[in-house]
């Protein structure tokens, strides 16, 4: 479906200033907003785009344009009633489009507000070039993948460092003959072992996901009540092919993968309060599309007027566009042309000006 926007031009002041999350409004549209170095590290060790990491080293500071899209989500979770049962929200649209800064702009809205944060920044790295594949320890029918377990549980133990010594473990968790996870133990002891143990790595990973199932929403109020965050950025992954093969060099499934067994639990609406905003391509695998029902659509589309020229003027302002005819008005209709306003291809035109 496409979009129309027709509006007047406002004045865009280049220069990002840290606006805090719960204030961005339909009057922000375009603007930009810089997300301070430590949520950058805390929130998004691994996770935000290779070219938009490119871009915060060369301009030294990571700005984020605040687009339609990400409000509209942010919205939907500032109005949930989080006394029902949990909703599922999908961003889809073109390559290219900023389905996932928009992604990025509504965890750094629920990381200020506090909430835990499941994020899985790219799913098709859990079932592509996966660099070993082991058979499950505990379940003979599944496989193993210890290297991306492991990194997974590093990251979620940055990102969500203040709550792993509040969550205790509802059940004691066997992993071998002599290693085990008592009943009561605080969750970073639970993580830790599959960041020392990548052999049980995998098989943490899940022990994590279903506590945080038994534990989100709980008590209104209390220090041991908190709002989790699932975010599944290529979710359609979890549905698809694989390119990973047994040792019969046949295909892998993905439901044979222990972490995305586990994940796909993640995205169903029959446990506790969570609310995860996730990253859909409804136009793929049918099975994945009835899964995640039902769920409120979030359509990204490129730039609009307003938003490209608030583009412009930034890499304007930051030296980014060099090329004296790029600083042109005909040199500007010329990227128009050529990037259809597209986000993404906008970015890599004006790498080479």
């Amino acid at each position: 479906m496409l979009w129309k926007l027709y509006y007047i031009l406002i004045t865009f002041n280049p220069a990002c200033s840290f606006l805090s999350q719960t204030y961005h409004s339909e009057g922000h549209s375009g603007q930009y907003y810089t997300l301070p170095p430590t949520h950058i590290q805390k929130l998004f060790p691994y996770g935000l785009p290779p070219r938009f990491q490119l871009q915060i080293k060369t301009f030294n500071e990571g700005c984020v344009m605040v687009r339609p899209p990400a409000l509209e989500l942010i919205s939907y979770l500032k109005r949930a009633d989080y006394s029902k049962p949990p909703l599922r929200y999908v961003l889809y649209g073109d390559i290219g489009t900023g389905k996932t800064m928009s992604l990025c702009h509504a965890l750094h809205y629920c990381y200020s507000q506090g909430w835990l944060i499941v994020h899985v920044p790219d799913a098709h790295l859990w079932v592509k070039n996966c660099k070993e594949l082991l058979p499950s320890s505990s379940r003979p029918s599944r496989f193993d993948q210890p290297i991306q377990a492991s990194q997974w549980l590093k990251n979620f133990k940055i990102t969500n460092e203040r709550f792993l010594s509040k969550l205790k473990t509802t059940q004691r968790y066997v992993w071998t003959k002599r290693e085990s996870t008592e009943k009561g133990q605080p969750l970073g002891e639970l993580i830790d072992q599959g960041v020392n143990r990548m052999k049980s790595s995998s098989d943490v990973v899940g022990a994590v996901l279903r506590e945080l199932r038994l534990q989100a929403g709980g008590a209104t109020e209390g220090e041991g009540a908190f709002k989790l965050a699932v975010a599944v950025d290529g979710v359609n992954a979890l549905w698809g092919k694989t390119s990973l093969k047994k040792e019969d060099r046949t295909m892998c499934e993905p439901e044979e993968l222990t972490l995305i067994h586990n994940l796909r639990k993640m995205m169903k609406n029959n446990w506790s309060l969570f609310l995860p905003p996730i990253l859909f391509m409804p136009s793929v695998f049918q099975e994945g599309f009835d899964n995640m029902e039902p769920f409120v659509p979030v359509s990204v589309s490129n730039y609009n007027e307003k938003e490209f020229e608030s583009c412009y003027l930034y890499y304007l302002d930051r030296n980014w566009l060099q090329h004296p005819h790029s600083r042109s008005e005909e040199g500007k209709k010329e990227l128009i042309f050529l990037s259809n306003k597209n986000p993404s291809i906008l970015e890599r035109l004006c790498a080479f000006l």
